[in-house]
């Protein structure tokens, strides 16, 4: 499961934004690997420069050095809408002359195919095919007076999830869509301003958290600083995943820091779900803060059962029909000396597909654990995300086809327990009404198609139509 993009944007007339960027990027890696980018802007033009890969690779310290100005936008993609391909990595530059305009955008935007048919049809022209290039283009599109009316004008016109930064050769514009379902944050460096998906990133560069930017709000920072402006957000959707597994343990949402609700999730499966064992292990590195809470709960030792290689991730190079054979053995190596002859306790954040789980219960079993009892701290999943999470269609969900017992069985578990609806909000700490649940209860806080095609725009681009499709109503 993949979450779609980091963002990040800064305004500092004595910093060199470009660098603070790249680090900030950096350090919000885990929110895609596919592509990256940073725009800057001096005052009369924006520069840009995107590549595939990760952070490190996409950027030298020549390509740095001609991102020259005093603001900056940068942008990691793990594409949710538009395939992997250089034209769709971000940030977005459209419009001409002192009407250009640099986006980025994490999210998903479920009107997207609408938008972009009547933007074609009024003359605008892609070079990819993402909503996030749709958004970009709306806001061109605009007939507002300045670049705040502009905004507010699409956000009344897009629908879905959506957390933005926006460039224009004078000023940083950063925006929340209603629900805030996906995170962002204001924070203060020390000659100017920050924003960023997450906490860890303000960190990570010296900046001071300031508070998060408010559902349906817009800011803009510029000479004159800070200038905030309210929407009209009422209803909340924060995607609960943020709290599960997308966002980093030492990142703070809604005033909670990730760490403590993931530990509590396991002492939350603890009582929940008892049984009796030798050992508990959190699968790396999301579970690991859930398996000590679980191990801290239950009174039983934790261990470390599985080492990850950290460096295992998106690549360029694929793999023989050797490599591909061993599986989940190139992210996880088990200890034997740890796990032979235990029975074992195994916290876990979620199970989509379940692909991965029964191959990691099979490496734990050859490995020498006895008995292998999986928690699971996210309830089952029985329904796909349509907000800029890359999960998988209904019938591809385990849990939409399977029940619990059946699910156990498939996996090679010896027990199964997933933390309940309930027990995952007393965790967290927060009034349900906050989040977004809909991937366990199938009730969307918008109306959404039944089933999305990531490359619907492409489907356009190439002359297709697209089929029509039924709507969730609005519960």
């Amino acid at each position: 499961m993949h979450e779609s993009c980091g963002i990040f944007g800064v305004y500092s007339p004595e910093e060199d934004v470009a660098r603070l960027t790249f680090f900030a990027l950096f350090a919000l890696q885990h929110r895609g690997q596919e592509s990256a980018g940073i725009a800057t802007a001096d005052g009369k033009k924006i520069k840009i420069y995107t590549g595939m890969g990760r952070v490190s690779y996409v950027f030298t310290e020549e390509s740095l050095k001609t991102l020259t100005g005093h603001i900056a936008i940068g942008h990691n993609r793990y594409s949710t809408s538009g395939s992997s391909r250089v034209s769709n990595a971000q940030p977005i530059l459209v419009g001409s002359g002192d009407n250009t305009i640099a986006v980025a955008h994490n999210g998903n935007i479920v009107n997207a195919a609408f938008l972009y048919q009547e933007l074609v049809g009024n003359g605008y022209t892609f070079r990819g095919s993402t909503d996030s290039e749709v958004i970009a283009n709306l806001i061109i599109s605009s007939s507002g007076k300045d670049y705040l009316e502009k905004i507010r004008y699409t956000m009344r016109r897009i629908q879905g999830a959506y957390s933005l930064v926006i460039l224009t050769p004078q000023a940083l514009y950063a925006a929340r869509d209603p629900l805030g379902v996906r995170p962002l944050c204001l924070g203060k460096v020390d000659n100017g301003w920050a924003v960023a998906s997450e906490t860890c990133a303000l960190d990570h560069i010296g900046a001071e958290f300031t508070r998060e930017i408010e559902p349906d709000e817009i800011i803009r920072i510029d000479e004159n600083g800070v200038q905030s402006y309210p929407g009209e957000s009422g209803k909340r959707g924060t995607c609960i995943f943020e709290y599960i597994y997308f966002a980093r343990p030492d990142s703070m949402i809604n005033g909670k820091l990730l760490y403590p609700a993931r530990q509590a999730m396991g002492a939350g499966l603890a009582r929940e779900y008892p049984i009796d064992a030798d050992i508990v292990m959190g699968v790396p590195d999301s579970a690991t803060a859930a398996g000590t809470g679980y191990a801290r709960e239950s009174g039983i030792p934790v261990v470390e059962g599985l080492i990850k290689n950290r460096y295992v991730g998106r690549t360029f190079i694929e793999p023989d029909q050797r490599m591909r054979d061993l599986g989940v053995k190139l992210k996880f190596n088990p200890l034997p000396q740890v796990l032979d002859g235990e029975r074992l306790i195994v916290v876990d954040d979620s199970i989509v597909r379940g692909t991965t789980t029964p191959s990691v219960v099979k490496l734990l079993r050859k490995a020498g654990a006895k008995e292998v009892h999986m928690r699971i701290c996210a309830p089952p999943i029985m329904y796909p995300c349509f907000f800029g999470v890359d999960m998988a269609t209904r019938r591809e969900l385990i849990a939409a086809q399977k029940s619990i017992p059946e699910i156990c069985e498939f996996i090679g578990a010896d027990s199964l327990g997933y933390l309940s609806i309930e027990g995952l909000i007393k965790s967290i700490g927060l009034p349900r009404e906050n989040f977004c649940l809909a991937c366990f209860t199938g009730e969307y806080p918008i109306p959404v198609q039944l089933e999305m095609d990531k490359l619907e725009i492409e489907t356009l681009e190439a002359g297709r139509p697209i089929e029509a499709c039924d709507a969730i109503e609005d519960a």
